[in-house]
């Protein structure tokens, strides 16, 4: 028996999601259906699924209300290939998006929403480029693992970070290093992590520091997706990896451009530890039937 699905299709500066809302969590797809959907082939394609659905109406929704009462909707996020994943920066933004213009709920200027997902909850607020989400406290984690990247000469080592999802950043020399990786390829990483990671390859812009503000380049491939226009964790990753890489006087506000746009990451303190933010657009593209 076929399901028909209303979707829409969004990006957050090219990294794209098929959204549909499930508010009564009574959408059960399989890894093989969702994998289906974002095949860019036969589907309608994108680097993850989003389902919205009401925190009370699932398990994993149960955690993100006994964190914050507040988190009414459950960002329900599966990488392309159907496996689930904990966050997505540049997703979470477009969910907001798509709640707010379908009428899902309300975000006055000045206001917050919270987001429930497997991460915990986010806070979002509007901002000029769009959204702004804070993504909580981020950690060193994972080691220095050696990266191997296909047209990449040698290994090189990598600085695992957590932003609530896991990530290996990868200083190269040059841009034209950066442009030559071929991230059609899964990187390997020596040891490999056991829930894998998404891998950042970065370069600082000339000058890396202007009026302030931090700016580098980075490409992802992401756990799951492969190679994607952008990655909001990882771009948040990238930049903490390289202001640890520049040591004390580096900036907490950066410029991360990716080869879909450039998104804003902040670092800052609260009461328990330093957080991370990100800035950047929400757009929501067209509307759709499928059957599944």
């Amino acid at each position: 028996m076929s399901t028909t699905l209303q979707f829409t299709k969004g990006h957050g500066t090219g990294n794209d999601f098929v959204l549909f809302a499930d508010p009564d969590g009574l959408v059960d797809l399989s890894p093989a259906q969702i994998a289906a959907i974002a095949d860019r082939h036969f589907g309608v394609g994108g680097d993850g699924v989003i389902r919205a659905v009401r925190s009370r109406h699932i398990p994993d929704g149960a955690a993100a209300l006994a964190e914050d009462g507040d988190a009414e909707w459950f960002m329900d996020y599966h990488n392309a290939d159907g496996t689930p994943a904990e966050m997505c920066g540049n997703g979470i933004r477009v969910f907001a998006r798509y709640l707010i213009d379908n009428g899902l709920t309300e975000l006055a200027d000045g206001d917050t929403l919270a987001i429930g997902t497997r991460g915990g909850v986010r806070d979002l607020q509007r901002n000029l480029t769009g959204f702004q989400v804070d993504l909580g406290r981020w950690a060193l984690d994972g080691g220095e693992p050696l990266v191997r990247a296909r047209n990449l000469d040698v290994a090189r080592p990598g600085l695992g970070i957590d932003v609530g999802n896991p990530h290996v950043v990868v200083a190269l020399a040059s841009e034209e290093e950066l442009d030559s990786a071929d991230l059609s390829y899964i990187p390997h990483l020596d040891p490999t992590p056991a829930d894998g990671a998404n891998v950042e390859f970065v370069v600082p812009l000339e000058p890396m520091i202007k009026d302030g503000v931090g700016r580098i380049r980075m490409r992802v491939h992401e756990r799951g997706s492969g190679e994607t226009l952008s990655c909001g964790t990882g771009a948040a990753a990238a930049a903490l990896a390289v202001r640890h890489w520049a040591g004390a006087g580096a900036p907490n506000q950066w410029q991360v451009q990716v080869p879909g746009g450039t998104v804003g990451v902040r670092m800052f303190p609260t009461q328990d530890g330093e957080h991370v933010s990100l800035s950047g657009p929400a757009e929501l593209v067209f509307q759709g039937e499928l059957s599944i």
